[in-house]
C-alpha cells in the first residue's frame, strides 16, 4: 500500500510539472517552430527600398557600416503588440550606441499602421509595402513566415541573427555593442 501511495504521489508530481515544462519548452523552441526558414547568420542582408510612414523612400544600404535591427511586425498581430514594448526598450537602450532600428510593417491600412506606431512609441524608421505578409516582396526576400520576426544585421552587412524572440536580440546586441 505504501508503495502504491508513493507511486501515486510521484505521478501527481510529474503531472503538475508538465505545464511548467511545456511553457519553458515552447518559449525555448519558438525559433525551432517559427524561424527555421529565416536567413542564416553570415548571409549578406538583401538590400531593399520601401516607403516610410512619411512617404519617403528608405533603403537598407543607407545604413552600411551600422548594426541594424529589422523588426517585422503588424498592428493586427497580437504577438507583435505584446512584444512591441520590448523592442521599444531595446531601441531606447541601443539607439545612442550606434544601433539603428527599422520597423517593417505588414499592415494594409496606413491609418492602423500609423496609430500603432504612435501608440507603442515606435520612434524609429518605419517602412511598409502596405501588403499582407504573404503578398509582400520583403517577406519573401527575408524569408519571414511568422511575426514578429527580427533580424540583427552586423556592420559588415551580414545577418548575425534571425529570430522570433526579442530576448535573443537583446543578448546579441549585448555582445555586438560593448
Amino acid at each position: 500500500m505504501k508503495k502504491m501511495l508513493k507511486m501515486a504521489a510521484l505521478m501527481a508530481a510529474c503531472l503538475l510539472a508538465i505545464p511548467a515544462v511545456q511553457a519553458q519548452t515552447t518559449e525555448q523552441d519558438a525559433d525551432l517552430l517559427y524561424a527555421t526558414g529565416m536567413l542564416k547568420p553570415g548571409t549578406a542582408a538583401p538590400d531593399f527600398t520601401l516607403p516610410t510612414l512619411a512617404g519617403k523612400n528608405f533603403s537598407l544600404s543607407q545604413l552600411k557600416g551600422k548594426v541594424v535591427v529589422l523588426d517585422f511586425w503588424a498592428s493586427w498581430c497580437p504577438d507583435c503588440r505584446r512584444d512591441a514594448p520590448n523592442i521599444v526598450r531595446l531601441y531606447r537602450e541601443y539607439k545612442d550606441k550606434g544601433v539603428v532600428f527599422v520597423g517593417i510593417s505588414f499592415d494594409v491600412d496606413r491609418a492602423a499602421w500609423q496609430n500603432a506606431v504612435i501608440k507603442y512609441g515606435m520612434h524609429y524608421t518605419q517602412v511598409s509595402e502596405l501588403k499582407k505578409m504573404r503578398e509582400a516582396q520583403i517577406s519573401k526576400t527575408y524569408s519571414v513566415s511568422w511575426i514578429p520576426s527580427l533580424y540583427v544585421i552586423g556592420r559588415d552587412g551580414k545577418v548575425v541573427l534571425g529570430t522570433v524572440l526579442s530576448e535573443k536580440v537583446k543578448q546579441t546586441l549585448q555582445q555586438l555593442v560593448k
